[in-house]
Protein backbone atom coordinates (compact mmCIF):
# COMPACT_ATOMS: atom_id res chain seq x y z
CA UNK A 1 0.00 0.00 0.00
CA UNK A 2 1.33 3.65 -0.88
CA UNK A 3 1.16 5.87 2.04
CA UNK A 4 1.24 8.85 0.03
CA UNK A 5 -1.78 7.56 -2.37
CA UNK A 6 -3.62 5.74 -0.14
CA UNK A 7 -3.66 2.90 -3.31
CA UNK A 8 -2.20 -0.54 -3.43
CA UNK A 9 1.25 -1.16 -4.78
CA UNK A 10 0.77 -3.81 -7.74
CA UNK A 11 2.01 -7.27 -6.82
CA UNK A 12 1.52 -7.21 -3.36
CA UNK A 13 -1.13 -9.40 -1.71
CA UNK A 14 -2.70 -9.24 1.32
CA UNK A 15 -1.25 -11.74 4.19
CA UNK A 16 -3.73 -14.28 5.04
CA UNK A 17 -5.24 -14.39 9.08
CA UNK A 18 -4.32 -16.59 11.27
CA UNK A 19 -7.79 -18.12 10.82
CA UNK A 20 -7.60 -18.27 7.13
CA UNK A 21 -4.37 -20.54 7.26
CA UNK A 22 -5.82 -22.36 10.37
CA UNK A 23 -8.84 -23.41 7.94
CA UNK A 24 -6.97 -24.35 5.35
CA UNK A 25 -5.11 -26.89 7.73
CA UNK A 26 -8.53 -28.31 8.71
CA UNK A 27 -9.59 -28.51 5.22
CA UNK A 28 -6.91 -30.48 4.09
CA UNK A 29 -7.39 -32.25 7.88
CA UNK A 30 -10.74 -32.95 6.87
CA UNK A 31 -9.83 -34.29 3.18
CA UNK A 32 -7.43 -36.75 4.16
CA UNK A 33 -10.07 -38.33 7.32
CA UNK A 34 -12.57 -38.64 4.61
CA UNK A 35 -10.58 -40.33 1.28
CA UNK A 36 -8.91 -42.47 4.27
CA UNK A 37 -12.32 -43.66 6.09
CA UNK A 38 -13.45 -44.29 1.90
CA UNK A 39 -10.81 -46.43 1.74
CA UNK A 40 -10.68 -48.43 4.68
CA UNK A 41 -14.58 -48.86 3.97
CA UNK A 42 -14.11 -50.31 0.28
CA UNK A 43 -11.15 -52.70 1.90
CA UNK A 44 -13.49 -54.27 4.27
CA UNK A 45 -13.49 -52.48 7.50
CA UNK A 46 -16.39 -53.04 9.24
CA UNK A 47 -18.66 -49.66 10.62
CA UNK A 48 -17.82 -49.99 14.38
CA UNK A 49 -14.06 -50.26 13.67
CA UNK A 50 -14.10 -47.66 11.12
CA UNK A 51 -16.12 -45.05 12.95
CA UNK A 52 -13.66 -45.34 15.91
CA UNK A 53 -10.46 -45.30 13.74
CA UNK A 54 -11.79 -42.09 12.05
CA UNK A 55 -12.24 -41.02 15.52
CA UNK A 56 -9.74 -41.14 17.00
CA UNK A 57 -7.99 -40.12 13.91
CA UNK A 58 -9.95 -36.93 14.28
CA UNK A 59 -8.66 -36.24 17.42
CA UNK A 60 -5.65 -36.68 17.06
CA UNK A 61 -5.56 -33.92 14.20
CA UNK A 62 -7.73 -31.73 16.56
CA UNK A 63 -10.74 -32.00 14.49
CA UNK A 64 -14.32 -32.41 16.15
CA UNK A 65 -15.87 -34.94 14.28
CA UNK A 66 -18.71 -37.83 14.34
CA UNK A 67 -19.05 -40.23 11.88
CA UNK A 68 -21.73 -42.58 10.71
CA UNK A 69 -21.15 -45.85 8.70
CA UNK A 70 -23.53 -48.13 6.80
CA UNK A 71 -22.70 -50.87 4.23
CA UNK A 72 -22.73 -48.17 1.19
CA UNK A 73 -22.14 -44.69 2.56
CA UNK A 74 -20.01 -42.66 5.07
CA UNK A 75 -21.47 -39.98 6.99
CA UNK A 76 -19.13 -37.16 8.67
CA UNK A 77 -19.98 -34.11 10.72
CA UNK A 78 -16.97 -31.76 11.35
CA UNK A 79 -16.62 -28.68 13.82
CA UNK A 80 -19.31 -27.55 17.02
CA UNK A 81 -22.95 -28.51 16.57
CA UNK A 82 -24.58 -25.64 15.48
CA UNK A 83 -21.77 -25.03 13.16
CA UNK A 84 -20.85 -28.38 11.51
CA UNK A 85 -19.67 -29.39 8.39
CA UNK A 86 -21.29 -32.55 6.88
CA UNK A 87 -20.23 -34.55 4.17
CA UNK A 88 -21.71 -37.88 2.37
CA UNK A 89 -19.76 -40.04 0.93
CA UNK A 90 -21.71 -43.01 -1.14
CA UNK A 91 -19.30 -45.91 -1.59
CA UNK A 92 -19.79 -49.15 -3.26
CA UNK A 93 -19.17 -52.36 -1.04
CA UNK A 94 -15.66 -53.45 -2.24
CA UNK A 95 -13.36 -56.93 -1.52
CA UNK A 96 -11.32 -57.17 1.40
CA UNK A 97 -7.50 -55.95 0.48
CA UNK A 98 -5.16 -56.81 3.41
CA UNK A 99 -2.41 -55.57 1.72
CA UNK A 100 -3.65 -51.99 0.96
CA UNK A 101 -5.44 -52.43 4.94
CA UNK A 102 -2.10 -52.53 6.08
CA UNK A 103 -0.36 -50.07 3.83
CA UNK A 104 -3.58 -47.57 4.60
CA UNK A 105 -2.54 -48.06 8.67
CA UNK A 106 1.06 -47.41 8.18
CA UNK A 107 0.42 -43.92 6.05
CA UNK A 108 -2.62 -43.00 9.46
CA UNK A 109 0.51 -44.00 12.19
CA UNK A 110 3.05 -41.60 9.88
CA UNK A 111 -0.03 -38.71 10.49
CA UNK A 112 -0.89 -39.73 13.98
CA UNK A 113 3.19 -39.08 14.73
CA UNK A 114 3.58 -36.39 12.60
CA UNK A 115 5.84 -38.24 10.32
CA UNK A 116 3.75 -37.21 7.74
CA UNK A 117 1.71 -33.87 7.62
CA UNK A 118 -1.94 -34.88 6.11
CA UNK A 119 -1.35 -33.47 2.27
CA UNK A 120 1.25 -36.01 2.05
CA UNK A 121 -0.85 -38.56 3.52
CA UNK A 122 -3.54 -37.77 0.77
CA UNK A 123 -1.19 -38.19 -2.06
CA UNK A 124 0.43 -41.49 -0.56
CA UNK A 125 -3.90 -42.60 -0.12
CA UNK A 126 -4.08 -42.09 -3.71
CA UNK A 127 -1.08 -44.03 -5.06
CA UNK A 128 -2.27 -46.50 -2.30
CA UNK A 129 -5.68 -47.06 -4.02
CA UNK A 130 -4.76 -46.54 -7.58
CA UNK A 131 -1.94 -49.56 -7.15
CA UNK A 132 -3.04 -52.29 -9.39
CA UNK A 133 -3.69 -55.22 -6.86
CA UNK A 134 -1.30 -57.40 -5.43
CA UNK A 135 -1.82 -60.93 -7.31
CA UNK A 136 -2.99 -60.54 -11.18
CA UNK A 137 -5.84 -62.53 -12.57
CA UNK A 138 -4.52 -65.79 -13.14
CA UNK A 139 -3.17 -66.07 -9.43
CA UNK A 140 -6.71 -64.74 -8.33
CA UNK A 141 -8.25 -67.66 -10.39
CA UNK A 142 -5.75 -70.89 -9.19
CA UNK A 143 -6.54 -69.38 -5.65
CA UNK A 144 -10.73 -69.74 -5.94
CA UNK A 145 -9.28 -73.13 -7.35
CA UNK A 146 -7.13 -74.17 -4.52
CA UNK A 147 -9.29 -72.80 -1.57
CA UNK A 148 -12.74 -75.24 -2.99
CA UNK A 149 -9.96 -78.20 -3.63
CA UNK A 150 -9.18 -77.40 0.45
CA UNK A 151 -12.26 -76.53 1.47
CA UNK A 152 -14.05 -80.08 0.05
CA UNK A 153 -11.69 -81.71 2.68
CA UNK A 154 -13.52 -79.90 5.47
CA UNK A 155 -16.60 -81.30 4.16
CA UNK A 156 -15.20 -84.86 3.91
CA UNK A 157 -14.41 -85.36 0.54
CA UNK A 158 -11.96 -87.05 -0.85
CA UNK A 159 -10.10 -87.16 -4.13
CA UNK A 160 -13.06 -87.10 -6.51
CA UNK A 161 -14.84 -84.33 -4.93
CA UNK A 162 -11.74 -82.59 -4.80
CA UNK A 163 -11.00 -82.74 -8.37
CA UNK A 164 -14.39 -81.39 -8.75
CA UNK A 165 -14.42 -78.83 -6.79
CA UNK A 166 -11.03 -77.60 -7.94
CA UNK A 167 -12.58 -77.57 -11.82
CA UNK A 168 -16.04 -75.60 -10.60
CA UNK A 169 -13.52 -72.81 -8.01
CA UNK A 170 -11.62 -72.04 -10.86
CA UNK A 171 -14.29 -71.69 -13.56
CA UNK A 172 -16.00 -69.21 -10.59
CA UNK A 173 -12.92 -67.47 -10.31
CA UNK A 174 -13.02 -66.54 -14.06
CA UNK A 175 -16.31 -65.54 -14.12
CA UNK A 176 -15.66 -63.66 -11.11
CA UNK A 177 -12.84 -61.68 -13.22
CA UNK A 178 -15.81 -61.36 -16.05
CA UNK A 179 -18.14 -59.44 -13.11
CA UNK A 180 -15.28 -56.94 -12.51
CA UNK A 181 -15.68 -55.63 -16.05
CA UNK A 182 -19.27 -56.38 -16.61
CA UNK A 183 -22.16 -54.42 -14.42
CA UNK A 184 -24.81 -56.56 -15.60
CA UNK A 185 -22.84 -59.76 -15.06
CA UNK A 186 -21.97 -58.44 -11.33
CA UNK A 187 -25.35 -58.16 -10.24
CA UNK A 188 -26.32 -61.91 -10.94
CA UNK A 189 -22.79 -63.10 -10.26
CA UNK A 190 -23.57 -64.90 -7.20
CA UNK A 191 -26.98 -66.60 -8.86
CA UNK A 192 -25.12 -67.83 -11.96
CA UNK A 193 -22.09 -69.11 -9.87
CA UNK A 194 -23.96 -71.36 -7.79
CA UNK A 195 -25.97 -72.70 -11.02
CA UNK A 196 -23.03 -73.71 -12.39
CA UNK A 197 -21.38 -75.18 -9.26
CA UNK A 198 -24.16 -77.08 -8.69
CA UNK A 199 -25.13 -78.57 -12.56
CA UNK A 200 -20.81 -79.05 -13.20
CA UNK A 201 -21.52 -81.23 -10.03
CA UNK A 202 -24.56 -83.12 -11.16
CA UNK A 203 -22.75 -83.51 -14.21
CA UNK A 204 -19.67 -84.95 -12.68
CA UNK A 205 -21.68 -87.29 -10.34
CA UNK A 206 -23.03 -89.21 -13.73
CA UNK A 207 -19.67 -89.45 -14.97
CA UNK A 208 -17.33 -90.34 -12.09
CA UNK A 209 -19.18 -92.58 -9.46
CA UNK A 210 -19.58 -92.65 -6.79
CA UNK A 211 -19.64 -89.01 -5.77
CA UNK A 212 -20.94 -86.58 -3.33
CA UNK A 213 -22.92 -83.87 -5.07
CA UNK A 214 -23.37 -81.97 -1.84
CA UNK A 215 -19.83 -81.76 -1.03
CA UNK A 216 -18.53 -79.96 -4.65
CA UNK A 217 -21.54 -77.89 -4.71
CA UNK A 218 -20.53 -76.36 -1.75
CA UNK A 219 -16.72 -76.02 -1.29
CA UNK A 220 -16.93 -74.52 -4.96
CA UNK A 221 -19.10 -71.33 -3.91
CA UNK A 222 -16.97 -71.39 -0.61
CA UNK A 223 -15.82 -68.33 -1.07
CA UNK A 224 -18.95 -66.66 -2.07
CA UNK A 225 -20.52 -68.15 1.30
CA UNK A 226 -21.22 -64.57 3.22
CA UNK A 227 -20.61 -66.46 6.41
CA UNK A 228 -18.01 -63.56 7.34
CA UNK A 229 -20.63 -61.06 6.43
CA UNK A 230 -23.27 -62.51 8.74
CA UNK A 231 -20.48 -62.55 11.35
CA UNK A 232 -19.82 -59.12 10.86
CA UNK A 233 -23.32 -57.92 10.94
CA UNK A 234 -24.24 -59.78 14.05
CA UNK A 235 -20.51 -58.13 15.67
CA UNK A 236 -21.88 -54.47 14.12
CA UNK A 237 -25.22 -55.56 15.86
CA UNK A 238 -23.83 -56.21 19.19
CA UNK A 239 -21.65 -53.05 19.03
CA UNK A 240 -25.04 -51.14 18.88
CA UNK A 241 -24.14 -50.38 14.94
CA UNK A 242 -27.48 -51.29 14.13
CA UNK A 243 -28.04 -49.61 10.96
CA UNK A 244 -25.17 -50.83 9.42
CA UNK A 245 -25.20 -54.70 11.20
CA UNK A 246 -28.86 -54.85 10.20
CA UNK A 247 -28.16 -53.94 6.35
CA UNK A 248 -25.60 -56.29 6.24
CA UNK A 249 -27.45 -58.28 8.25
CA UNK A 250 -30.07 -58.70 5.59
CA UNK A 251 -27.61 -58.83 3.03
CA UNK A 252 -26.48 -61.43 3.63
CA UNK A 253 -29.62 -63.25 4.17
CA UNK A 254 -30.07 -62.65 0.31
CA UNK A 255 -27.00 -63.82 -1.11
CA UNK A 256 -28.17 -67.12 0.90
CA UNK A 257 -31.48 -67.12 -0.83
CA UNK A 258 -29.56 -66.14 -4.37
CA UNK A 259 -27.21 -68.90 -3.67
CA UNK A 260 -30.36 -71.52 -2.85
CA UNK A 261 -32.24 -70.50 -6.05
CA UNK A 262 -29.43 -71.09 -8.27
CA UNK A 263 -28.37 -74.29 -6.85
CA UNK A 264 -31.86 -75.27 -7.28
CA UNK A 265 -32.21 -74.65 -11.14
CA UNK A 266 -28.69 -76.23 -11.70
CA UNK A 267 -29.98 -79.26 -9.95
CA UNK A 268 -33.09 -79.27 -12.03
CA UNK A 269 -30.77 -78.42 -15.15
CA UNK A 270 -28.63 -81.69 -14.33
CA UNK A 271 -31.45 -83.86 -13.82
CA UNK A 272 -32.83 -83.38 -17.37
CA UNK A 273 -29.34 -83.75 -18.63
CA UNK A 274 -28.51 -86.79 -17.30
CA UNK A 275 -31.26 -88.08 -15.07
CA UNK A 276 -31.11 -88.35 -11.25
CA UNK A 277 -27.85 -88.66 -10.38
CA UNK A 278 -27.65 -90.78 -6.54
CA UNK A 279 -26.26 -88.63 -4.21
CA UNK A 280 -23.17 -90.71 -2.42
CA UNK A 281 -22.22 -89.98 1.18
CA UNK A 282 -18.94 -88.66 1.00
CA UNK A 283 -16.17 -90.68 2.93
CA UNK A 284 -13.54 -88.23 5.13
CA UNK A 285 -10.04 -88.37 4.60
CA UNK A 286 -7.89 -88.90 7.15
CA UNK A 287 -7.56 -86.12 9.91
CA UNK A 288 -4.53 -85.46 9.75
CA UNK A 289 -5.49 -84.42 5.99
CA UNK A 290 -7.14 -81.29 7.56
CA UNK A 291 -4.03 -80.41 8.61
CA UNK A 292 -2.46 -80.36 5.33
CA UNK A 293 -6.06 -78.96 3.63
CA UNK A 294 -5.34 -76.13 6.15
CA UNK A 295 -1.85 -75.16 5.27
CA UNK A 296 -3.33 -74.94 1.33
CA UNK A 297 -6.65 -72.93 2.26
CA UNK A 298 -4.75 -70.26 3.85
CA UNK A 299 -2.45 -69.19 1.11
CA UNK A 300 -5.35 -69.67 -1.28
CA UNK A 301 -7.31 -67.26 1.35
CA UNK A 302 -4.25 -64.88 1.22
CA UNK A 303 -4.14 -64.34 -2.42
CA UNK A 304 -7.92 -63.73 -2.65
CA UNK A 305 -7.92 -61.24 0.42
CA UNK A 306 -4.55 -60.15 -1.44
CA UNK A 307 -2.32 -59.96 1.86
CA UNK A 308 1.37 -59.41 1.47
CA UNK A 309 3.73 -62.76 0.87
CA UNK A 310 5.28 -61.38 4.35
CA UNK A 311 2.22 -61.74 5.93
CA UNK A 312 1.32 -65.64 4.61
CA UNK A 313 3.04 -67.15 7.45
CA UNK A 314 1.02 -65.23 10.32
CA UNK A 315 -2.32 -65.98 8.65
CA UNK A 316 -1.38 -69.38 8.96
CA UNK A 317 -0.97 -69.17 12.52
CA UNK A 318 -4.34 -67.22 12.79
CA UNK A 319 -5.96 -70.15 10.72
CA UNK A 320 -4.13 -72.91 12.91
CA UNK A 321 -5.71 -71.10 16.29
CA UNK A 322 -8.91 -70.84 14.77
CA UNK A 323 -8.96 -74.64 13.77
CA UNK A 324 -7.54 -76.22 16.74
CA UNK A 325 -9.58 -73.77 19.05
CA UNK A 326 -12.74 -74.77 17.06
CA UNK A 327 -12.28 -78.73 18.09
CA UNK A 328 -11.21 -78.18 21.20
CA UNK A 329 -14.08 -76.57 21.86
CA UNK A 330 -16.43 -79.23 20.54
CA UNK A 331 -14.87 -81.45 22.95
CA UNK A 332 -16.06 -79.45 25.77
CA UNK A 333 -19.05 -77.41 24.80
CA UNK A 334 -19.84 -79.24 21.83
CA UNK A 335 -20.20 -78.67 18.03
CA UNK A 336 -22.09 -75.32 18.05
CA UNK A 337 -20.37 -73.35 20.83
CA UNK A 338 -16.84 -74.93 19.91
CA UNK A 339 -16.45 -71.60 17.47
CA UNK A 340 -16.42 -69.54 20.62
CA UNK A 341 -12.86 -71.22 21.89
CA UNK A 342 -11.91 -70.28 18.20
CA UNK A 343 -12.82 -67.10 18.07
CA UNK A 344 -11.81 -66.01 21.57
CA UNK A 345 -8.06 -67.38 20.65
CA UNK A 346 -8.08 -65.87 17.44
CA UNK A 347 -9.30 -62.54 18.83
CA UNK A 348 -6.54 -62.57 21.84
CA UNK A 349 -3.90 -63.28 19.25
CA UNK A 350 -5.04 -60.50 17.20
CA UNK A 351 -5.12 -57.97 19.70
CA UNK A 352 -1.45 -59.59 20.69
CA UNK A 353 0.00 -59.06 17.13
CA UNK A 354 -1.50 -55.33 16.28
CA UNK A 355 0.00 -54.64 19.90
CA UNK A 356 3.97 -55.86 19.52
CA UNK A 357 4.08 -55.00 15.67
CA UNK A 358 1.48 -52.07 14.98
CA UNK A 359 -0.32 -53.42 12.57
CA UNK A 360 -3.61 -53.87 11.86
CA UNK A 361 -5.33 -56.85 14.04
CA UNK A 362 -7.65 -58.08 10.71
CA UNK A 363 -4.44 -59.08 9.66
CA UNK A 364 -4.70 -61.94 11.48
CA UNK A 365 -8.20 -61.95 12.39
CA UNK A 366 -10.20 -62.02 8.76
CA UNK A 367 -7.81 -65.47 8.01
CA UNK A 368 -8.92 -66.99 11.13
CA UNK A 369 -12.15 -65.75 11.63
CA UNK A 370 -13.02 -67.33 7.53
CA UNK A 371 -12.24 -70.98 9.03
CA UNK A 372 -14.94 -70.56 11.31
CA UNK A 373 -17.98 -68.55 9.78
CA UNK A 374 -21.60 -70.41 9.50
CA UNK A 375 -21.74 -69.86 5.67
CA UNK A 376 -21.99 -73.81 5.05
CA UNK A 377 -24.83 -73.81 7.72
CA UNK A 378 -26.90 -71.16 6.74
CA UNK A 379 -26.62 -72.56 3.38
CA UNK A 380 -28.42 -75.62 3.89
CA UNK A 381 -30.88 -74.06 6.43
CA UNK A 382 -31.85 -72.22 2.85
CA UNK A 383 -31.54 -75.37 0.75
CA UNK A 384 -33.92 -77.18 3.71
CA UNK A 385 -36.85 -74.25 3.52
CA UNK A 386 -36.75 -74.57 -0.41
CA UNK A 387 -37.62 -78.31 -0.25
CA UNK A 388 -39.90 -77.71 2.24
CA UNK A 389 -38.58 -79.45 4.85
CA UNK A 390 -39.74 -76.64 7.28
CA UNK A 391 -38.52 -78.49 10.87
CA UNK A 392 -35.18 -79.23 9.37
CA UNK A 393 -34.54 -75.48 7.40
CA UNK A 394 -35.52 -73.97 11.21
CA UNK A 395 -33.73 -76.13 13.43
CA UNK A 396 -30.45 -75.45 10.95
CA UNK A 397 -30.88 -71.85 10.57
CA UNK A 398 -30.97 -71.78 14.70
CA UNK A 399 -27.77 -73.84 14.83
CA UNK A 400 -26.22 -70.90 12.29
CA UNK A 401 -27.39 -68.03 14.36
CA UNK A 402 -26.03 -70.16 17.61
CA UNK A 403 -22.89 -70.27 16.01
CA UNK A 404 -22.62 -67.33 14.80
CA UNK A 405 -23.59 -65.65 18.12
CA UNK A 406 -20.57 -68.16 19.61
CA UNK A 407 -18.48 -66.04 17.24
CA UNK A 408 -19.31 -62.81 17.98
CA UNK A 409 -19.19 -63.83 22.06
CA UNK A 410 -15.43 -64.82 21.51
CA UNK A 411 -14.24 -61.88 19.62
CA UNK A 412 -15.91 -59.43 21.89
CA UNK A 413 -14.57 -61.22 25.00
CA UNK A 414 -11.11 -61.37 23.47
CA UNK A 415 -10.72 -57.35 23.56
CA UNK A 416 -12.08 -57.64 27.45
CA UNK A 417 -8.39 -59.92 27.87
CA UNK A 418 -6.34 -58.56 25.81
CA UNK A 419 -7.70 -54.80 24.86
CA UNK A 420 -6.69 -53.50 21.32
CA UNK A 421 -4.49 -50.93 21.35
CA UNK A 422 -6.43 -49.15 18.37
CA UNK A 423 -9.37 -49.45 16.42
CA UNK A 424 -8.07 -51.37 13.32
Amino acid sequence: MDKSTGTKKPGTKKPRSREQAASSIDAVSIEFVLKLGRALHTYGTPAHRLEEALGQLSARLGLEAQFFSTPTSIMAAFGALGHQQTSLIRVEPGEVDLGKMARLDEVTGQVIRGELVPSKGLRRIDEIVADRPLYNNVVGVIGYAVASGAASTFFGGQAREMAVSVVIGALIGILSQAALRWATLKRVFVAVSALMSSLIAVLAGAVVAPLSVYVPTVAGLIILLPGLTLTVAMTELATLNLVSGASRLTHALIIFLQMAFGVAVGLHLGELAVGVVQNQAATPLPFWSQWIALVVASVAFGVLFRARPRDMGWMLLSAALAFGGARLGTLWLGVELGAFVGALLVGMASNVYARVFDRPSAMLMVPGIVMLVPGSIGFRSVSYLLERDVVTGIETAFTMTLVAAALVAGLLLSNLIVPPRKAL
